[in-house]
C-alpha cells in the first residue's frame, strides 16, 4: 500500500485517499475478490488503476463502451501509465502495436469490451501475459435487477473458469442491495468483500420544480452558467432537436444526441461536447455511459426520469471533478404517463420492478423532503444531519404553504365527491371553477367542492395533487390515472395526518456551501486565463481539456498561483509527467497575470 500511495502521488498528484479506495485497492492487491459501490465522482477508476501500476503484470479493465475506454486510457497515458484499448475502433496496426506491447510485457492496464475478452483466440493470448487481476468496470450491467442491464455481461461468469484463481473486483456507481448480491452470484465470486461508499454527493446541488414553459426554465439556467459544460436530457427524441434547434437560434451553443441519429452525427457532436467545442448536449439517456468529462457545471432533466437510480446516473454526470455543480429537474404528471405507457409492454415480473422504480422517482419529485436525504433513504442510507445545505428544500428555494392541511382536505373531498372516477386534470378544473364543457354537462358545477380554490391558478393546484400523490394521500389506478383516495388520505379529513403542500419562495436562493468552499481564495480572473491556455493546449493535442487539467486542479493553481517547480506539484490534481509537460505553460501565464495585478505567487 506504501508503494501504491506513492504511484497515486507520482502519476496523479493526489496525496490521500478518498472514502473507500484504501480498501478496495487493498483486496486487490491482497488477491481478494471484491464489489466496490462508489459514487459518480467517488474515484471508482483509481480503486483498480493504481494497484495496477505497482503489481506485477498486466490488469485487464471490462469496460462496455469504446468512448469510456477511450477515455480512460488518453487520461492515463497522459500522467505517464502504459495502458492501452483493444476495439473495433481501431485500425490493424494499432491493434498490431497493442498485442506486441503484451509480448513484451510493457502495459500494466489493458481495455477490453465484454465480448472480446472471452472470445476463444484472445483467452490464450491474456493467458500467457498472466493477468495481476480483472477488473469489471459498470458492473450493474451483470444484474437484470439494475437499471443498464446488458445481457453480453453475463458472459463474464466465465472468467473465474477461464483464469482459475484470478482477483476479480466489480465497480459501479450505482447499485442496491439486490443488484449487488446479483453481481456476486452472476460473476462466480469467491466470498467477495464489499465496499459500498456513500451514495451522497455534497457537492450537487438538487432543485426540482414542475414544468413550465420549460424553455424559458431551461435558458434561465443557461443564463447562470455560460460558457460552462453542462447536460440536458429530455425523454423523447423530438424533443431533444427541437430544444436543442431552439436554444442555438437563442445563441447557446449546444448540440443534439439520441440513439435516431447516425452513429458518425452522434460521434461528432459528443466529441465536439467533450472538447468543449459546444457548451451544452441536449440529449436521450442513450447519451452518457462512459462519459468521463469531469467539469460539466449544471445537468438539467427537461422530464423526470423512470427511477431514482437513472436519476442518480444522469444527474451524476455533474461535478466529477468534486466541485459544486446545480441539478436542475422539471416534472409533470405526463411524465408519469409517458413512462407507463413505454413500459406497458414488458414481461410481468419485469413491468412490476419498473413500476415500483417509477414510482419511486416520482415520490421524489412531489415530496417535500430534504433531495439528498430522499435519495440516501432509496439506497438505504442515511444523511447524518438536519440540513444538507445543498438542495431546494434545505436552501430555502421552496417554503410550505400555510394551511396544507386544509388545502389537501378540499383536494381529497373533491375526488370522493367525484366519486374517484376522474383524473388529476379534470378535479383541478373541478377545484378552480372552470366552467369546461365537460364540466356543466357532467353537472359538477353543482358539487360542494367546485371552485374551493378559485383563487389559484389550475397548474398550481395540478401540482398539489402531485404532490399529495407523491406522499401516498391519493393513488392513480388504471390505465387513465383515476385519482382514488388511500388510507392515509382518509386520515387527513380526520386531522390525522398534515401533508406538506409546497409554493415557490419569494426570497433569493442562497448559494451551496460547496460552491462557497470551492472558490474560496481562487482568483477568478486567473482561473478563466489558465483555462483559455487549456482549451489551446487540447486542441493542439486533440484530446479533452480535461484530460490537460481537471477545473480543480486550475482552481488550486488560481488559489496558490505557484510559480516554481516544487509550488506547483504542491498543486492538487498535478503529477510529475504533467509537471514537466506543462508546468512551464502554465506557471508563465500566472506569473505574467500576477505581475501585471501586482500579485504575489506561491501561496500557501
Amino acid at each position: 500500500m506504501e508503494n501504491i500511495k506513492k504511484a497515486i502521488h507520482k502519476y496523479w498528484g493526489y496525496t490521500d485517499f478518498l472514502p473507500l479506495q484504501k480498501e478496495a485497492m487493498e483486496c486487490l492487491n491482497s488477491g481478494k475478490d471484491s464489489i466496490v459501490v462508489l459514487p459518480t465522482g467517488g474515484g471508482k477508476s483509481l480503486c483498480f488503476q493504481a494497484p495496477a501500476v505497482t503489481m506485477p503484470g498486466l490488469a485487464i479493465v471490462v469496460s462496455p463502451l469504446i468512448a469510456l475506454m477511450k477515455d480512460q486510457v488518453d487520461a492515463l497515458l497522459e500522467c505517464g501509465v502504459s495502458a492501452a484499448r483493444i476495439d473495433s475502433s481501431l485500425s490493424y496496426d494499432e491493434q498490431k502495436q497493442v498485442f506486441e506491447s503484451i509480448h513484451k510485457k510493457t502495459l500494466k492496464l489493458l481495455y477490453l469490451s465484454p465480448e472480446r475478452i472471452v472470445t476463444g483466440n484472445f483467452i490464450e493470448i491474456l493467458k500467457k501475459a498472466k493477468p495481476s487481476f480483472i477488473a469489471i468496470d459498470e458492473a450493474h450491467c451483470v444484474s437484470m435487477w439494475g437499471h443498464d442491464f446488458r445481457p453480453e455481461y453475463r458472459q463474464m461468469g466465465r472468467l473465474k473458469d477461464i483464469f482459475p484463481g484470478i482477483t476479480i473486483g466489480a465497480f459501479t456507481a450505482t447499485a442496491t442491495e439486490q443488484v449487488r448480491n446479483d453481481i456476486a452470484e452472476q460473476l462466480h465470486l469467491s466470498n467477495p468483500q464489499i465496499l459500498v461508499g456513500s451514495f451522497d454527493r455534497p457537492n450537487l446541488v438538487y432543485k426540482v420544480q414542475p414544468k413550465n414553459k420549460i424553455e424559458n426554465q431551461v435558458c434561465d439556467i443557461l443564463e447562470r452558467h455560460k460558457n460552462e459544460s453542462g447536460v440536458i436530457y429530455c425523454i423523447r427524441r423530438n424533443d431533444v432537436e427541437k430544444l436543442s434547434d431552439a436554444l442555438n437560434k437563442k445563441g447557446y451553443r449546444t448540440a443534439p444526441y439520441h440513439a435516431g441519429m447516425t452513429d458518425k452525427k452522434r460521434k461528432k457532436n459528443q466529441e465536439a461536447f467533450i472538447k468543449d467545442k459546444i457548451d451544452t448536449i441536449v440529449a436521450t439517456i442513450a447519451f452518457g455511459m462512459g462519459i468521463d468529462k469531469s467539469n460539466v457545471r449544471y445537468v438539467i432533466h427537461t422530464g423526470m426520469p423512470k427511477s431514482l437510480e437513472h436519476y442518480q446516473q444522469e444527474s451524476g454526470r455533474a461535478g466529477r471533478d468534486g466541485l459544486e455543480a446545480e441539478c436542475f429537474m422539471f416534472y409533470s404528471a405526463g411524465d408519469y404517463g409517458t413512462w407507463k405507457s413505454l413500459m406497458r409492454d414488458m414481461p410481468p415480473e419485469a413491468l412490476e420492478i419498473a413500476l415500483a422504480k417509477l414510482n419511486g422517482m416520482y415520490s421524489y419529485c412531489t415530496n417535500a423532503v430534504c433531495r439528498h436525504k430522499s435519495i440516501l433513504q432509496y439506497f438505504g442510507q442515511n444523511l447524518e444531519k438536519d440540513n444538507c445545505g445543498a438542495c431546494d428544500m434545505c436552501l430555502g428555494n421552496m417554503e410550505y404553504i400555510e394551511d396544507s392541511l386544509i388545502t389537501a382536505q378540499k383536494i381529497i373531498s373533491c375526488i370522493l365527491r367525484l366519486e374517484q372516477r376522474f383524473g388529476g386534470e379534470y378535479t383541478a378544473l373541478v377545484l378552480t371553477g372552470s366552467e369546461d364543457m365537460r364540466i356543466l354537462q357532467n353537472r359538477h358545477d353543482k358539487l360542494s367542492t367546485y371552485g374551493l380554490l378559485a383563487e389559484f391558478p389550475k397548474r398550481t393546484v395540478r401540482d398539489w395533487i402531485e404532490q399529495l400523490t407523491g406522499q401516498g394521500y391519493i393513488d392513480k389506478v388504471g390505465e387513465f390515472n383515476v385519482l382514488n383516495v388511500t388510507p392515509k388520505g382518509f386520515a387527513v379529513l380526520k386531522n390525522k395526518e398534515t401533508p406538506k403542500l409546497l409554493k415557490p419562495a419569494q426570497k433569493p436562493a442562497k448559494v451551496s456551501k460547496a460552491a462557497l468552499d470551492s472558490w474560496e481564495g481562487v482568483d477568478r480572473e486567473l482561473f478563466d486565463a489558465l483555462r483559455t491556455l487549456r482549451t489551446k493546449i487540447a486542441s493542439q493535442k486533440r484530446i479533452p481539456p480535461y484530460i490537460v487539467f481537471g477545473d480543480g486542479a486550475l482552481r488550486d493553481m488560481a488559489r496558490k498561483r505557484p510559480s516554481h517547480i516544487n509550488s506547483f506539484l504542491d498543486v492538487k490534481g498535478v503529477g510529475e509527467k504533467k509537471c514537466k509537460q506543462y508546468g512551464e505553460k502554465f506557471m508563465n501565464v500566472i506569473i505574467e497575470y500576477c505581475t501585471e495585478h501586482s500579485l504575489d505567487t506561491n501561496l500557501d
